[in-house]
């Protein structure tokens, strides 16, 4: 019988995945879940429902309430928060790169998302990319491997997957086509991954 495993679906843009992303290898690793990191990307999902931003800036009562309950999030979980000056940042690069760095993906997106909600870092920079792989201790190389055309297809696909498993928002994370969405669906969805 093959170990139990998650997928877990997340944009760099995304501030709950920020919070997920922090914790989410722990809690897997606890529950003997096999975890499979997905980035992609929302902006097709987005543009497809006819928005041209975050639902966070679309509807600006939900952004406030968004950016006070992270700060809550946060304080409750010792995670620092600073707001970048941009919102939603552009992730494209950022997501390749973490395709190229395959196995080493959940270092590399712990560094994106502390240099992004952490520090208020500029993740479509190339010198905070540069900083994240090193932060990673991951190769400079994987720079010009984030920008082939297997790469870049990747994301694609993966973006594609998401669409047809019904994503419609970050992060989310599927068991079979099971989708649960929300940093506050976390344990829910790794509960139900142990059951099936």
């Amino acid at each position: 019988m093959s170990a139990p495993a998650l997928d877990y679906w997340f944009e760099f843009a995304s501030t709950y995945s920020y919070l997920t992303t922090m914790r989410i290898e722990d809690m897997a690793r606890e529950r003997g879940i096999t975890l499979r990191w997905r980035p992609f990307l929302l902006g097709p999902i987005f543009a497809a429902q006819g928005w041209t931003t975050s639902p966070f800036n679309l509807y600006p009562a939900k952004g406030r309430y968004m950016w006070r309950d992270m700060e809550r999030l946060c304080a409750a979980r010792g995670l620092p928060l600073q707001r970048p000056d941009t919102f939603p940042q552009n992730g494209l690069n950022a997501a390749r790169l973490a395709i190229a760095a395959g196995a080493d993906m959940p270092a590399f997106c712990r560094a994106v998302y502390t240099a992004q909600f952490a520090e208020g870092a500029d993740i479509s920079a190339p010198a905070t990319l540069k900083k994240c792989l090193e932060t990673a201790g991951l190769p400079l190389s994987l720079i010009e491997r984030a920008q082939s055309p297997e790469v870049k297809q990747a994301l694609r696909d993966q973006t594609d997957m998401a669409i047809s498993l019904g994503i419609f928002g970050a992060p989310s994370f599927t068991v079979g086509k099971e989708l649960f969405w929300g940093d506050d669906r976390l344990d829910q969805a790794l509960d139900h991954a142990l059951r099936h």
